[in-house]
Order: C-alpha cells, then structure tokens, then sequence
C-alpha cells in the first residue's frame, strides 16, 4: 500500500490467534487470518513487538530481553511438522485452546518440542545451509542472545548477578563458556533460525494478499536484557550493572501515580557519539520484519521521565532532554522514507510535536480519549489531520464496550452519542465506533479486532495500572467467523478504504 493511500486494519497480535498449544503462534491460523484480512478489504496488519518475553516479566513484549530475537514461543508446532522437524504430534503436546494465553503451561511445552526439533534437525540435516546462512547473516547479535540466554538460564539470575568475570564480559572466561556450552548455544540459535524462518514466510503470505504489516519497537529494554549486558555503556547504571535511573510517565489517565516502568534509562550522550549505532541496527532489523513501524513512546526520543531507581512511585521523576535533533537527522538519512508512526499518547508539548511535523510522520489519535468535550482536543474526531492514525482504543486501554460500561462518565457518553448522531447503548456501542473512526478523515485507521467484534472488559489485552493478568486474550475460532467481520467489509467500502 501507498504510504498516504486512505485504507485501514486490524490490531491483532499474534499471541491473541486461536490454536492447539495455547498460545497463538504462525501457524495455519496466522494464514487465515490474512485471508479474513483480504476479504474484509483491510490492507494493515497491525501487532505487538515480536521480542521474547519472561515469564517473570508478566509476559509483556514490552519488556523483552532482547532488541532482535524473536519470541520462541510464537513458533508453530503444525509448522515444525511440516518442515519435517518434529513427527506428527500426539494429542499429549496440545493444551486446551482457550479464550486467554495460560503463559505457564506454554513455557514448558514449547521448550519440549524445540528441545526435539533441534535434535532432529542435527539428526536429518534438514535445512543446514539456510541455517548456517541465517546465524552468518545475524551474527551482530545472535551469537551474544544465545550465550545470555543458555547463561540465564543455567544460573537463572539476572546477568547483573552473574560472577563479576562473566558479568563483565572478560574475554577468556566468555571464551570458555562459548566452548563449554557450544551445544546449548547452537540450539538457541536453531530456535531464533525456527522463528525466523516461519515469520518470514507469514510476511510473504501477507504480501501476496496486498497486507502490510504494522509492526511495534518498544522504547525501553528490560534491565535483565543482552543489550544491556553487551552495551551498559549505552545505559545509565552503577558498576554492578543494576539501573542508576528508570523510565516511566507522570501520573496520567492509566495511573494517578504515573507508572513506573523499571526499564533503564539511556545515556543519550554516550549513544550520540556512537552515531546511534545500536539504535540504527535495531530499526534496520526491524523494519526487515515488518513494513511500517509503530515508535512506542515517541516523546522519549524529545525528552524522557527520569525516576531514582530506588522510587517507590514515578512521581518523584523529571523531564530530561536528549539530543532529540542529532537522532531525528539520523533517522531522516538512514530510512528516508521514513515508514513510521509516532506514538504521541500522553503528555505531548510543543517540542515533540514539532518534532513529528518536521519528520512529517503521522501520530495516533485515539477515540476513546477525544470524548471530553473539548473542542482543543486532538482525539476529538473533528480535530484528526490526514497524515494521522486513527484508532477506536489500543492495546493499552479499554475495549470500547468495556470503557463504555465500566469507564465512561455521563459527559463522555454524551460527547459520543453527540458524535454518532444518535443516543448508544452498550450493546452497538462498539459497532458505532467503528464506524466513526473508519469514517474520519485520516489516510489510516486500525482497529482492534475486540472492538470490531463488540467485546467487553474481558477482552482487554493490557492494564497499564495492573501489573498481572495482562497480555492473555485470546480471540476463538468462532469469532473469527462473526457477522461483524462482514459488516465491517461494508463499512471499510462505505468510507472508500479499500
């Protein structure tokens, strides 16, 4: 699709899809949902980071222990089988599929069977040139991913814990665990091949169907990652490695509190004077996986909330300014077409809406915060600009029947009603506000597959002020072939987006 040809699509990720190993992965159900893509005329794919997870992180792609790995558990088993790395699977492997992602249960299945894939696959020798083609091809970072991973899981510690010779990385000792664990490695990086290999098809797939992918690139890192471990330069951490600062947000509409997120913050200086080597390595890499590019928490490229690591709250945090210009330029001459999306949800001042204007990038606007009656609101409806992206909600807030029955205050709901043009109610609430938003004067609009589907609170994916339970809806089979899917094929022609 043209960068500024009016169209639309769905925000759905991938472990929300339907399948037999509790988990949604890129297997036959990815596919179909293309297809249910292309025959609702949706052009966008929109989905979460693609970065591998922890369990003891509460599952979120947003605090990933890696900036290029992709996530294992989004591997498809029925795929493995196809390829010939795994024997037809027996009822045992499959776990109940349900409408939530039960993370652990999945853990240990998916470790089961990559663990025999990997064995078959030294076994038959199936496929070894393209793997060998793929770990020379990723070598900047696959080689580091796979030490830390088997390290972090053999003393299951943080790397900031590890002994002070492999926590700093001294050559011969890194040398040496290289060679102890060389079968272990190699197996990480079969799995990293395994994903790799499947997404890439999916993309293709999508590709034939006139589908772009909307891919995610999360502005922090977990502090427990191989980046910071390979670059703690890049950080602002004590010598032992642990956070001197973390990001987060002053108290906002998720948190009276603000929220504090634990990630580390960067040394912006230090990223300058290495030309923002990491940063254009991690965007190159994952713009390879998709064809457009979310930027999660875009004012922090401006200035970020900068919080004591030893804060109880984020309120304590200030505002710190980075060298927003240098990386803007390095931006502009790397990727000149500059396929991304600024997330601009929150406090957003002068300085960074200059910023997306002089980058000319679109920025989100989102319904269900426009309806406050304001007429200077930029989500009011009214207020959206062509080169903008409009959305009914985001993976981060309600679904809009749940916000409608849980959330909405009398004046919010009349500033709704007002809008559409008639008094809602809780059961075509969803519906409306589909059609608004697809209606709108934005070149692009995504749309939740819960609020096409008209779903409640149940559906949401994550509470920004709850730390648990986030991250694990699931959509089923039987939605996947509602009514609602046709009428918004007759809603997406109706507004000329297809």
């Amino acid at each position: 699709m043209a960068k500024h040809q009016r169209a639309s699509g769905i925000l759905l990720h991938i472990t929300s899809l339907p399948s037999l190993f509790g988990i949604g992965d890129l297997g036959p159900a990815s596919y179909r949902f293309v297809d249910l893509l292309a025959d609702s005329k949706q052009h966008y794919w929109s989905i979460l980071p693609l970065l591998p997870v922890r369990f003891e992180d509460c599952n979120s792609p947003y605090q990933t222990s890696s900036a290029f790995a992709g996530n294992p558990l989004l591997i498809s088993p029925q795929q493995l089988v196809k390829a010939g790395f795994l024997p037809k699977l027996a009822t045992e492997q499959t776990l109940k599929s349900d409408s939530t992602v039960d993370f652990a249960a999945v853990y240990p299945k998916k470790q089961i069977m990559l663990k025999a894939a990997y064995q078959n696959f030294k076994k038959s020798k199936i496929e070894t040139s393209e793997f060998d083609a793929f770990c020379s091809r990723n070598e900047h970072w696959l080689c580091d991913y796979a030490l830390y991973s088997v390290l972090r899981q053999k003393t299951g510690k943080p790397w900031y814990e590890w002994f002070p010779s492999i926590r700093n990385r001294e050559l011969k000792i890194i040398t040496q665990k290289q060679q102890q664990l060389n079968e272990e490695i190699e197996a990480e990086k079969f799995s990293q091949y395994l994903f790799f290999s499947q997404w890439y098809r999916l993309k293709e797939y999508c590709k034939t169907k006139q589908i772009s992918i909307i891919g995610d690139l999360p502005f922090y890192i977990a502090p427990d990652s191989v980046d910071v471990w390979m670059y703690p330069e890049l950080f602002r951490l004590y010598q032992n490695g642990k956070p001197k600062y973390v990001g987060g947000v002053p108290p906002d509409y998720f948190s009276t509190s603000g929220q504090l997120w634990g990630n580390p913050v960067y040394d912006w200086q230090k990223n300058k004077e290495t030309g923002f080597e990491w940063w254009i390595n991690r965007i190159n890499h994952t713009l390879t996986l998709c064809d457009r590019l979310r930027l999660d928490h875009f004012r922090g490229f401006v200035a970020y909330w900068q919080v004591s690591a030893k804060a109880e709250t984020a309120k304590s945090g200030h505002w710190i300014k980075t060298p927003s210009n240098a990386f803007f330029e390095m931006l502009k001459r790397t990727f000149p077409s500059l396929p991304f999306i600024a997330e601009d949800l929150g406090y957003i001042n002068e300085p960074v809406k200059r910023a997306i204007d002089q980058l000319n990038i679109p920025g989100m606007r989102v319904l269900l915060f426009g309806l406050d009656g304001s007429k200077a609101n930029p989500h009011a409806p009214e207020n959206y600009a062509k080169n903008s992206v409009a959305y009914t909600g985001t993976h981060d807030t309600n679904t809009v029947r749940g916000w409608f029955t849980t959330e909405a205050d009398a004046k919010q709901r009349k500033t709704l009603s007002k809008l559409i043009g008639k008094p809602v109610s809780k059961r075509d609430v969803s519906f409306e506000a589909v059609k608004l938003v697809t209606s709108s004067l934005t070149d692009l609009c995504i749309l939740p597959l819960q609020d096409i589907l008209g779903l409640g609170t149940e559906a949401r994916m994550n509470n920004p002020s709850r730390p648990i339970d986030n991250w694990q809806w699931r959509a089923t089979e039987k939605q996947l072939t509602s009514m609602r899917l046709a009428e918004l094929l007759e809603i997406t022609v109706t507004a000329n987006r297809d």
